[in-house]
């Protein structure tokens, strides 16, 4: 799932995992993540880190927390990549901190490393 208020960049994001085989779904607001995921508990959450509602270090937090999605990897993808927000995005609980403009060849590095761990993330990749 990617969770993004940034419409178009999203979109882009979602293009470009769908063309690579991953199942994806697109939220532009935590709340809404929120309640989707606790449909259908994607195996990823790509969370920009400045939403309007609720900001992905909380909604990485709530997600941590649910059942459904706890054990979800959690990318951080934001314009924020100083130090400090590393260190913010890690105690999140985010697996994985990458600064926008993402490097797709790293993001496809994680994915395809999930991959190799045994969990699928084309159920709701991104």
């Amino acid at each position: 799932m990617i969770v993004d208020d940034n419409v178009d960049a999203a979109a882009m994001l979602a293009m470009l995992l769908e063309s690579h085989g991953h199942a994806v779904t697109v939220e532009h607001d935590a709340r809404s993540a929120l309640e989707r995921s606790d449909m259908a508990a994607p195996d990823v959450f790509l969370l920009d880190i400045g939403l309007p509602d609720i900001s992905g270090n909380e909604l990485a937090r709530r997600l941590r927390a649910g059942a459904r999605t706890g054990s979800a990897m959690l990318v951080a993808i934001t314009g924020y990549g100083r130090d400090r927000d590393r260190i913010e995005t890690q105690a999140a609980g985010f697996d994985h901190h990458l600064v926008k403009p993402v490097d797709t060849r790293q993001l496809s590095a994680l994915l395809a490393g999930m991959r190799q761990s045994g969990k699928s993330p084309t159920r709701a990749a991104g």
